[in-house]
């Protein structure tokens, strides 16, 4: 099998409408284009043989590889040393003056520099276009090179000459103690102008744009606290994630990565879930990034406004970023997988499940602003009382759960919580704003679904609450019950819960999310632990009070982190990061969690 990086040794670069991994070998090994949901022009990541890449690393073997941020960007550093020299490869995509506007041009600088010694750098660009299905040509005249594919070119342009290598490329360059050389890539549609010719100065220009880019960015974050360093590279991370000319976030930049190397669990991630999105907003918005929230509403709000087919659900609970709900899964069965594990699946048949959770994060998003009113406007405020007519109405059906399972509907107890949430929240907005709205046929709802799980989300026997009704099986979803309010995070019920998860679902401040074989969810195989979960567990131990269990959980699970600050979806049985990568999901808990045990620990020191 050939030798796959680690998930966790890559570093993400952007610009605010796609994407790239850096792998810690020098090599670009995922990038779509000209949006994140495209096919891949690179994905190596997924199939070393077929996928393709664009590598950039040293001549030899005796080589030590480090990579890091330039502090507070989105511009990646790849160091190598060896005993000849050192050198260093800056990776970064230039941010458009004007990133709301889609565009098929996207640009990835790659910048070579020698610091100490002598280093001989080998080049090789391999683009495999719509997941390596598509053949192309290529055109090739000295330091420029055009690879025609399907639908898309894609330029190079190098400050060294380019050999061809049957329909690649590549190049050698030796470079001295101060030496420096440039190579950019640069997608547009077939026959358009390729860039401009690459030089030191438009290679520094640019790299100096990008960083003051981000530099300006991270500037607007209110965030003060003990983990200044995690939570920006996770603000940066979240901002990476969302497609500017929309503002929906995606859930991570990748598809088909394992939740267990060989196993079957490998979902396209590159697309909006309600779920996801709502709550990354809401963290963006503490952190004080209105802009970024106020667009994801005005997604948000254009989806519940869209015509929905009879007999259908108000909103999937996901979309592409353009808010198109068409997701058909299709197994690309000419890809081997990350370390052979197959299936590889583009688009997401989870799509069309019955998810009633995702009103409850919608309401959550909606309300978590002053200029709510404005914002939604009379005929926004009617889309939401739609919603919520229908969810009054519809609330106590089994669905399929927030994680998607695919082993059959249940009554799960998050998501009756959730639905509680969207009523509890829609009461107060028309309370607050005075709109009209059945406020005593909602608060009704509201009620019964309080006192149905309290009495059937409930298990004696265990002293918790349950995944789903007349079950003894443990969820990590419902730690969030105390953090939407539904009950308090010192109530001796949750108390006996969060203990009960201690015992079942916790192991070295890591948290599963389920144990499927107690809760089977329709696939083989297992899973990692789920660093979500992990990090609400955090904010769960901080609002019960128990700080210093708390902060040892938030510092260990920080050491789970990347070389540079990144977390997958899931944790591993030796530590090694599982899923796809980097994930919103986890980031945003991330935050949340370091803002609220900053708080409690605060509270407690004015205590003292």
């Amino acid at each position: 099998m050939p030798e796959y990086p680690p998930i966790a040794a890559h570093g993400l670069i952007g610009d605010l409408q796609t994407a790239a991994l850096i792998s810690a070998d020098g090599a670009v090994d995922w990038f779509c284009a000209p949006r994140f949901d495209s096919p891949s022009i690179f994905a190596s990541l997924l199939d070393q043989e077929r996928g393709g890449h664009f590598t950039i690393a040293p001549v030899g073997d005796d080589v030590t590889v480090q990579q890091l941020y330039l502090p507070d960007t989105a511009v990646l550093i790849t160091r190598f040393l060896t005993p000849e020299g050192v050198g260093e490869v800056v990776d970064f995509m230039p941010v458009s003056d004007r990133p709301e506007v889609p565009t098929d041009r996207h640009r990835l600088v790659r910048a070579l520099r020698v610091v100490r010694g002598t280093l001989t750098f080998d080049v090789r660009c391999r683009p495999r276009f719509d997941y390596g299905r598509a053949p192309h040509t290529l055109t090739l005249d000295g330091a420029a090179a055009t690879f025609h594919g399907p639908g898309l070119d894609v330029h190079l342009w190098s400050s060294v000459p380019l050999e061809g290598d049957g329909r690649d490329v590549h190049a050698t360059v030796t470079l001295r103690q101060g030496g420096t050389a440039g190579i950019a890539l640069e997608t547009c549609s077939p026959g358009g102008t390729g860039p401009e010719p690459l030089t030191e100065d438009s290679v520094r220009a640019a790299m100096a744009e990008t960083h003051a880019f981000w530099h300006r960015w991270i500037r607007r974050c209110r965030y003060q606290g003990r983990w200044q360093h995690m939570v920006n590279r996770s603000a940066i991370t979240l901002k990476l994630l969302i497609y500017a000319p929309t503002g929906a976030p995606i859930a991570a930049a990748t598809m088909g990565l394992p939740e267990q190397v060989g196993g079957e669990r490998n979902w396209d991630y590159r697309y909006t879930w309600i779920r996801d999105a709502s709550l990354s907003v809401r963290v963006l918005l503490d952190l004080g990034y209105v802009e970024e929230a106020d667009a994801f509403r005005r997604w948000l709000g254009d989806r519940f406004r869209e015509p929905r087919p009879p007999g259908s659900e108000p909103m999937q609970i996901m979309y592409r970023i353009d808010g198109d709900p068409e997701l058909s899964e299709e197994i690309l069965d000419h890809l081997s997988g990350y370390r052979d594990s197959f299936p590889v699946r583009a688009g997401n048949g989870a799509a069309d499940q019955l998810q009633l959770d995702i009103y409850g994060e919608f309401a959550y998003a909606m309300t978590h602003s002053p200029d709510l009113a404005e914002l939604a406007g009379y005929e926004g405020w009617k889309g939401i009382t739609g919603v919520l007519d229908w969810l009054a109405d519809s609330w106590d059906r089994p669905d399929e759960g927030i994680w998607e399972t695919r082993g059959g509907r249940q009554d799960f107890t998050f998501s009756r919580v959730m639905c509680w949430v969207a009523l509890d929240r829609g009461i107060r907005l028309a309370t607050q704003y005075a709109r009209p709205a059945d406020v005593p046929r909602w608060t009704a709802q509201r009620d019964a679904i309080l006192v149905q799980v309290m009495e059937r989300g409930w298990n004696p026997e265990l002293g918790a609450f349950v995944q789903h009704y007349d079950s003894d099986v443990l969820d990590a979803s419902l730690l969030l019950m105390p953090l939407v309010g539904f009950i308090s995070p010192k109530a001796p019920a949750w108390l006996s819960t969060l203990d009960a998860m201690d015992r079942v679902l916790v192991t070295d401040s890591l948290v599963y999310r389920y144990d499927p074989e107690a809760s089977p969810d329709g696939l083989r195989g297992s899973e990692g632990t789920f660093s979500l979960c992990s990090f609400l567990y955090v904010e769960a131990l901080a609002r019960a009070g128990r700080l210093d269990q708390a902060r040892y959980a938030m510092d260990k699970m920080l050491t789970y982190a990347n070389h540079v600050g990144l977390f997958a979806e899931e944790i591993g049985p030796t530590g090694e990061q599982l899923g796809n990568f980097p994930q919103a999901f986890t980031h945003l808990a991330l935050i949340t969690a370091a803002m609220a045990l900053d708080e409690e620990l605060d509270r407690a020191a004015d205590r003292r």
